[in-house]
């Protein structure tokens, strides 16, 4: 718990605290927290209201749906259920090459084309030198 509200929940302290404050200055801070419980008071009793609406309206349409002959659960059964996307499966490597640091790599041929590769076709080899053998 803060400081603060030790002291503002405590009379003792609240009395020990408020000693050195003008009659005036101590109306004033009455005034302003009488006018925050008033707000709070009134935003819960509105949130209050919504709810007995809210709880309201629930009851009725239940009401309408039973009248119907509809149970609720039929309702909730109907929902089509939502088809689960499969991941793809991953694209075999097309490409074999070595790269700078002396290890063999493997491409599928698509997104962007290894520098290996890139050096390798602009000294005159051809992609086709680098194709993977199918058994």
């Amino acid at each position: 718990m803060s400081d603060f509200l030790r002291v503002f929940l405590n009379v003792r302290s609240l009395r020990a605290v408020t000693r050195e404050l003008t009659l005036e200055q101590l109306n004033e801070g009455f005034e302003k927290l009488a006018a925050i419980v008033e707000e709070r008071r009134e935003s819960e009793e509105s949130m209050r209201k919504q709810q007995e609406e809210r709880t309201r309206k629930i009851t009725e349409y239940k009401e309408l749906l039973r009248a119907e002959g509809i149970d609720i659960n039929e309702l909730l059964q109907g929902q089509p259920e939502v088809e689960k996307v499969s991941k793809r499966a991953p694209r075999p490597a097309k490409y074999r090459y070595t790269d700078s640091d002396g290890q063999e790599q493997t491409w599928t041929g698509q997104g962007r084309q290894p520098v290996p590769i890139r050096e390798a076709i602009s000294r005159g080899q051809s992609l086709d030198d680098f194709l993977i053998e199918k058994q």
